[in-house]
């Protein structure tokens, strides 16, 4: 039999193209092909999830920083508050000769990833602290800061996460300028109390920024649920840079003149070390299946919750993947997925679900630690964590589920080299994973638990394994 070239080409073509072909249960393998019986898989092995409370977090080292109050038909409320340190423009700052005050305006520089409703009426209330926050170590979420009664600032209106800011731009002795700022809320503060409490204080307050924060304290901000309309929200302001401040405009008299001289400084409220920022949020949620939830840990319900901001974590657990191990005897794990449906009805605007989970594991000590599959400096990682996509946890809105690549978490936890002392779900920012509780994020999720037998539509939580079996 004769070929000529092109069929020769064609068969050739075609015998790479079926070698190429592998089943996914075992693509990857390198085992003997003696040893190597079959490949499965399997999507039944039992999952059992809880919502749990999260744990207070360290606030002044977040990346942003929440305000706002948000009331979520399904979570119940959340408020969240800040406490800042006001911090002195320079060492022996001075006011020059006889200044008057002719304004003062906290200026807060709005961070990414607003929640909730943004045409909703927002009223913002600002008061003194009563404590000196700066000589404090520990910033926990759930420490409530004391301040004074007295309203030293407030401003009620819409709010402008995404749209730049226009201002004078003071510039001494000659005419004012129009200036395009970072998207900012600007609150009016009161004349008087800046007026005596900064301006008109003594040299030694001014000295340093020691002096100024132990006399000053700071400043309580919070909003106002009274004053407020809708249904609200969660707006993450930016600490890491010196946009934020109490910005004076004030009037000197010009000792070679004898004019009057406008300008004006910033006393800058930050992150950067020593200066300090506090976030406070509570969670109330009476009334809801959350609280039924957390009253009963132990018992499967047919969704779960998931809240950042410090709020719910979940807790899953593979109480049989010990048995499926016996049963099976020894395998090699191709691929292990949990796959993680977003529960339906439950992200309806403006309450969209988070864009991210994370996923991490408690040591012996119950010590956070990443699975090996997200954790770069394992041998048995299936992917750099920089990489996105490669452990996975990112919400596909098409599909409307999570999913996480598990390989080398199940095949130790099926060779008994890690023991399960608690595996973990909770939202993260979709920018920084992180296995610690959130405070840079408002979007929460519902989500589903396992089935045995689920039914079409059902939304539901399932590890699936693809593996193959090893003598």
């Amino acid at each position: 039999m004769k070929f000529n070239k092109i069929d020769l080409l064609t068969l050739l073509i075609s015998l790479f193209l079926f070698a190429s072909c592998e089943s996914t249960s075992t693509i990857g393998l390198e085992v003997d092909p003696t040893s190597a019986l079959e490949g499965q898989l399997v999507d039944s092995v039992t999952i059992k999830s809880n919502t749990l409370l999260d744990d207070a977090v360290e606030t002044s080292t977040a990346a942003s920083h929440p305000l706002g109050f948000l009331k979520d038909p399904i979570f119940g409320t959340t408020e969240a508050s800040l406490a800042l340190a006001v911090n002195v423009p320079n060492d022996a700052y001075s006011f020059g000769t006889t200044p008057t005050l002719d304004s003062a305006v906290l200026v807060l520089n709005y961070a990414p990833n607003f929640y909730g409703d943004s045409t909703a009426t927002y009223s913002i209330d600002v008061h003194q602290l009563d404590e000196n926050i700066t000589r404090e170590t520990s910033f926990l979420s759930n420490r409530n800061w004391s301040y004074s009664p007295a309203i030293i600032g407030s401003k009620s209106g819409k709010i402008y996460p995404n749209t730049r800011y226009k201002i004078n731009d003071i510039v001494v002795g000659k005419p004012d300028t129009l200036k395009s700022v970072t998207p900012q809320i600007r609150i009016p503060l009161n004349n008087a109390f800046i007026q005596q409490n900064i301006v008109n204080t003594n040299v030694t307050n001014l000295k340093t920024n020691l002096n100024f924060t132990r006399y000053f304290r700071g400043l309580h901000v919070q909003v106002n649920k009274t004053n407020s309309t809708g249904n609200g929200g969660i707006m993450f302001l930016d600490f890491a840079a010196t946009n934020s401040a109490v910005v004076l405009y004030y009037k000197l008299q010009n000792n070679s003149t004898n004019a009057r001289d406008t300008t004006s400084v910033s006393f800058p409220i930050t992150t950067t070390s020593p200066y300090k920022v506090a976030a406070t949020v509570k969670h109330d949620y009476t009334g809801t299946s959350i609280a039924t939830h957390l009253a009963n840990p132990t018992v499967q319900y047919p969704v779960t919750y998931l809240q950042p901001l410090a709020g719910l974590k979940n807790k899953i657990s593979f109480p049989y993947l010990d048995k499926f191990a016996a049963n099976v005897g020894k395998v090699a794990v191709n691929k292990a997925e949990l796959v993680i449906d977003l529960s339906a009805g439950t992200d309806a605007l403006p309450y969209g679900p988070a864009p991210r989970l994370a996923l991490y594991r408690y040591d012996i000590a119950e010590k956070r630690q990443n699975l090996p599959d997200n954790n770069a400096g394992s041998q048995t990682s299936a992917g750099d964590p920089r990489n996105q996509g490669a452990f996975g946890g990112y919400f596909n809105a098409v599909t409307r589920q999570y999913i996480f690549v598990v390989t080398a978490y199940v095949q130790d936890l099926l060779d008994g080299k890690t023991k399960d002392y608690g595996t973990f779900l909770a939202p993260t920012p979709n920018s920084t994973f992180s296995v610690f509780p959130s405070i840079s994020t408002g979007a929460r999720s519902v989500i589903g638990s396992f089935k045995k037998t689920p039914s079409a539509g059902d939304n539901t939580m399932k590890l699936n394994i693809y593996y193959t079996k090893i003598n």
